[in-house]
């Protein structure tokens, strides 16, 4: 069953469901500012940074939150176990996948990616809503485990031995540019796939043209994906959710693995190792 929902199809369900607003979008603070300025009927504020991760550190940008402090944040926003869930950003679905890993890995069992976003829900003419009441809490209880995760040795290992994608712009991923982390290439032996490829006129692409684009998964022993944070590499584990493949999330992706100078680091589409070294100026988030 897909996890998609189209707007025209949220309309129809929107009196019997959980709507979240992860209006978030790297090195932008207006998500909140958006959500009041008009959302979803109904929906209920979700901060990326304060709800689904914790503070960075040394286990990246944007580490797991607490599933505590996770659990919380669910049901300040209403979130039922029996009830189900959907999610929505503005930023290509980036952001609402994260929100939709997450749940599922707390062991919430329908989830559901408004496709298109706020900006497709506009678009079919969705109601806008300003109502800023807050949700009627929710009785959600976080249950960590439900979907699989490695650590750095473990995103090695896959690398080595199975398909370890990595879900950043192909600029990044070949180290020619950094503007975040404080160094560039990636993980050596991962395969570059944007997530930005996934969609197509800000919706995802069809299963076929998507099964072709990840035909390299297919089969293979174990697979896992990271990106900067572990953000955007929920995008691509939504699609090989869609697709029934079983894949691994690296929480803390690049910026963990370049907090080790004993890591490897690899640039270019495919070129050989060099010692970890300074990208330039980071921006941070």
């Amino acid at each position: 069953m897909t996890s998609l929902i189209s707007a025209p199809g949220l309309l129809r369900v929107l009196a019997g469901v959980t709507v979240l607003d992860v209006r978030w979008q790297l090195e932008r603070t207006d998500g909140r500012e958006q959500y009041a300025a008009g959302h979803v009927p109904g929906a209920a504020y979700v901060d990326l940074e304060t709800d689904l991760a914790d503070p960075p550190g040394p286990g990246g940008r944007h580490p797991l939150p607490d599933p505590t402090r996770f659990g919380a944040a669910m049901r300040r926003c209403g979130v039922r176990t029996d009830r189900p869930v959907v999610v929505y950003d503005d930023w290509s679905g980036l952001a609402a996948t994260r929100a939709w890993w997450l749940l599922r890995h707390h062991g919430h069992r329908d989830v559901r990616v408004l496709d298109g976003g706020w900006s497709g829900w506009r678009a079919a003419g969705g109601v806008v809503g300003t109502d800023l009441t807050p949700a009627r809490p929710g009785d959600f209880e976080p249950d960590p485990g439900h979907l699989p995760v490695v650590d750095a040795d473990g995103a090695a290992r896959v690398a080595a031995d199975g398909v370890l994608l990595d879900a950043r712009a192909a600029e990044r991923f070949r180290g020619d540019v950094e503007p975040v982390d404080p160094v560039a290439g990636h993980i050596p032996g991962a395969v570059n796939l944007p997530a930005s490829g996934n969609l197509d006129g800000g919706r995802f692409r069809s299963r076929d043209a998507l099964a072709a684009a990840y035909a390299r998964t297919e089969g293979a022993a174990e697979v896992a994906v990271y990106c900067g944070s572990g953000v955007t590499a929920t995008h691509d584990l939504f699609v090989l959710h869609e697709l029934g493949r079983v894949a691994a999330l690296y929480p803390g992706s690049w910026s963990e693995w370049v907090t080790d100078p004993a890591r490897p680091v690899a640039v270019g589409d495919d070129a050989p190792e060099r010692p970890p070294g300074p990208a330039g100026a980071a921006r941070g988030v």
